[in-house]
């Protein structure tokens, strides 16, 4: 039974999408991910990872609201949410300080919403989280969270 629906609901979904690809509407190149920010998300300590995020010189801004666990059990799956009051936020990155890679996420915004995430992630062991927001201007502000862990994440 599951097996015959699967291949029905394949099968018409080829059938849905075929004629979009016929008109041009549904292009391969515009199903393409956006760029990454490579040499942020490979550093291995939280200042060149900044840094390569254009956040180095981020005002701390208390309109940047993390809510997140004061103990982590398990630094495994450490759910995060974040939501920036800064207007016209384009951008939020989360970097945990003491992780090996410290850039944990990156998310973009477009829009006059408020901007909202709720991330998990990783933790090596206790540390800093930091939540960064990059406003329409180009200007960042952050704010911090300390999050202490029981049991590490990234192999510890």
């Amino acid at each position: 039974m599951n097996e015959l629906r699967r291949k029905l609901l394949r099968g018409s979904s080829a059938a849905l999408l075929t004629p979009l690809l016929g008109t041009g509407l549904l292009l391969p190149g515009r199903v393409v991910a956006a760029e990454w920010n490579k040499t942020a998300f490979t550093a291995r300590n939280v200042n060149d990872a900044l840094k390569a995020w254009g956040a180095a010189n981020a005002a701390e801004s208390r309109d940047i609201v993390i809510q997140a666990p004061e103990i982590a059990e398990n630094g495994a799956k450490v759910e995060i949410d974040i939501t920036s009051l800064v207007p016209a936020t384009r951008s939020i990155a989360v970097f945990a300080d003491k992780n090996p890679m410290p850039l944990c996420a990156a998310l973009e915004f477009s829009g006059n919403a408020v901007a909202y995430c709720r991330v998990q992630v990783k933790l090596a062991e206790t540390t800093r989280v930091r939540a960064v927001a990059r406003a329409a201007d180009g200007k960042t502000y952050v704010a911090f969270r300390e999050i202490k862990v029981t049991l590490g994440g990234c192999g510890g």
